[in-house]
């Protein structure tokens, strides 16, 4: 808000006069990441979101926020400033097709054959690093691996038949 109505002196980002609904517009559309094809989104109330997050909806078994959960699935505490509306939304709705590389589920089997599955939290040309589903950080150098295989299902469910129109609008709050 500070930089649109104060402007950016010496860069030709000028400042702007206006209304405080039109402010607020102006900031919304840019958190949207300009995204044109981007459906309207309801948004609920973030504190039936939280109870349903925490409850019905099972998020907190598997996600972190702020510290607190379990390192199953990513951590959600920043995912309202990195996402749009629109696409935590299709996340909840088809998680298969919302889901990010690095978030796909990894299959190793060690050459002397001991088999870990887990998520995994980095790979690069020489080495994979997963957390399983008992929170246990496994380091592998690719050298020591016979196989690994990486799933294209998401282990998030879907929520289009979980949740309501208003839950899932709660939960994107």
């Amino acid at each position: 808000a500070r930089v649109i109505t104060g402007g950016v002196p010496w860069t030709g980002m000028p400042p702007f006069v206006l209304q405080p609904a039109e402010l607020v517009g102006v900031i919304a559309f840019i958190r949207a990441g300009f995204d044109p094809a981007s459906a309207a989104v309801r948004v609920g109330d973030a504190a039936r979101g939280r109870a349903l997050f925490e409850g019905k909806a099972e998020c907190a078994g598997c996600h972190r926020v702020f510290g607190s959960g379990p390192r199953l699935a990513p951590d959600l505490s920043d995912i309202g400033a990195i996402r749009t509306l629109a696409a935590l939304q299709r996340a909840l709705l088809t998680p298969n097709e919302s889901l990010l590389p690095i978030h796909r589920s990894v299959r190793v089997v060690t050459r002397d054959g001991r088999t870990v599955t887990g998520r995994r939290l980095n790979e690069d040309t020489y080495t994979v690093q997963l957390i399983d589903d008992g929170e246990n950080l496994h380091s592998f150098a690719k050298t020591e691996l016979r196989e690994i295989s990486v799933t294209d299902a998401a282990a998030m469910p879907s929520y289009a038949e979980r949740l309501s129109a208003d839950e899932l609008a709660d939960v994107i709050a």
